[in-house]
């Protein structure tokens, strides 16, 4: 079961920007943080290293674009290849999430907030859409492990 604090950061890498979202201290809620331009991967990994120790992240969760026939393409492996060299630098883990439609949940959410559905924007709303799948994920496993603890 998870500790009390508990903070996640998601990323959604693009070739252009990456967005950023991040959860609250319990690690059950997610909201979009920041958007960045994509410079280098030098520059891309110190942004995310000063970002988990600013935040006290205990995980970096990292969209991967599956096909939608759960298959794998060539983006699919750019992010496994960005991720595995982003987590050398990184003291805590990287998983990933599957993050098919985020984008356009994401836009669905800023039209009904009556927000700006600009490239930029999207990519931060998609990040919180990726890491709240996440922790919804993880909250229900740790409760359907701890309900099987207690019965066995």
């Amino acid at each position: 079961m998870r500790s009390a604090n508990f903070r996640a950061l998601a990323l959604d890498l693009g070739e252009r920007r990456i967005g950023v979202a991040v959860s609250d201290a319990l690690g059950m809620v997610a909201r979009p943080l920041e958007i960045f331009l994509r410079t280098s991967r030098k520059a891309d990994f110190a942004h995310i290293g000063a970002l988990v120790a600013a935040h006290q992240i205990d995980v970096v969760i990292v969209g991967l674009p599956f096909n939608m026939d759960g298959s794998e393409g060539r983006q699919a492996a750019w992010v496994r290849d960005y991720s595995a060299a982003l987590a050398q630098t990184l003291t805590v883990p990287v998983e990933f999430c599957d993050e098919r439609l985020t984008s356009e949940e994401a836009v669905d959410i800023l039209r009904a907030q009556g927000k700006s559905t600009a490239k930029g924007t999207i990519d931060a709303v998609a990040a919180a859409v990726i890491l709240q799948s996440y922790l919804d994920t993880h909250y229900l496993n740790a409760h359907r492990n701890l309900s099987t603890d207690l019965t066995d």
